[in-house]
This record gives C-alpha cells, sequence and structure tokens, in this order.
C-alpha cells in the first residue's frame, strides 16, 4: 500500500467517494442519512468545500495509490473545532496515523483544543480517554454521541 495522500475534494473521485460514503459498514459507525446520489453528494461536496475555505478548517480526501477511500477534515461546529475521519472499512487501520495528521493541522492551524465526535455506539477509545482534556456526552442534531476534548500541542 501507498502513502497518504490528502487531496481538494474537488481533485478526488466523486463516484469513489460515493461508493465510500454509501457503503454500509461505514454508514452504520456514523449519524443516520439518506443514502448519496450524484446530486447530493454534490450539494455535499460544495459545503465541504465551503468549509476547507473558512479560517481554521481544512476538508480533504484521503487517497491511496490513486482510489480515494474517505475524507477527514477540521471544521467549525457550534464554535468548536471538530476532527472528522471516514474511512472505507478496508482501511480503518489508517485512522490513528491520519488522526495524528489530523492534530497537526490543528496546531498549524492554531487551535488550542479540539473535539472529535463519536456516534454513541462506538466502544470507548482508551488512547482517546487518556489523552483527552474532558470526555462527555453530547447531542447533535438529534443523536447521541461520546465527545473528546483534546488539547493541541
Amino acid at each position: 500500500m501507498g502513502p497518504v495522500e490528502y487531496r481538494a475534494l474537488n481533485h478526488a473521485s466523486p463516484k469513489q467517494l460515493l461508493s465510500v460514503l454509501n457503503k454500509e459498514k461505514v454508514r452504520s459507525h456514523l449519524k443516520e442519512h439518506e443514502i448519496f446520489d450524484e446530486e447530493t453528494l454534490q450539494a455535499w461536496l460544495n459545503d465541504k468545500i465551503r468549509v476547507d475555505s473558512s479560517p481554521g478548517c481544512r476538508v480533504r480526501a484521503v487517497v491511496i495509490d490513486e482510489q480515494c477511500v474517505g475524507w477527514c477534515g477540521i471544521q467549525e461546529n457550534s464554535g468548536k473545532y471538530e476532527i472528522a475521519i471516514i474511512l472505507d472499512d478496508s482501511h480503518w487501520g489508517l485512522g490513528r496515523k491520519i488522526f495524528r495528521d489530523l492534530m497537526d493541522w490543528a496546531k498549524d492551524l492554531g487551535h488550542q483544543t479540539i473535539v472529535i465526535h463519536f456516534l454513541h455506539t462506538r466502544p470507548d477509545y482508551k488512547f482517546l480517554r487518556n489523552m483527552a482534556k474532558s470526555v462527555y456526552k453530547s447531542e447533535i442534531l438529534g443523536d447521541r454521541f461520546t465527545t473528546y476534548m483534546l488539547a493541541v500541542e
């Protein structure tokens, strides 16, 4: 497997990204949403590209060997900056590496703290709990999450 590349979303294959976002195993770990089609994917991409241009934010496609295997980013939500990592299940083992890269981005972007939300059905992540300033339950758009607030060092 080649190195992880981070590309602007408009330089990633929409067809490959659509496949990842609609995969049931991936969707089972996310807030429930409708299956994407080409039109709704384009609207989602436009929104993420807008987020990417916002101060303090960075959103990228995750590409390995010219295959888009997901997306990741730092985005603002309710006054806090959050990390998002969405990967095809065949590449879930890359989550920690991507997380470390995102923490480096957060430092480069000047963040002091950053949060990461996991749907309440996900297990507790001990490595995150050990590095978190706080861990708390949150509700976002009607779904429950475990939120880890992390210091950016």
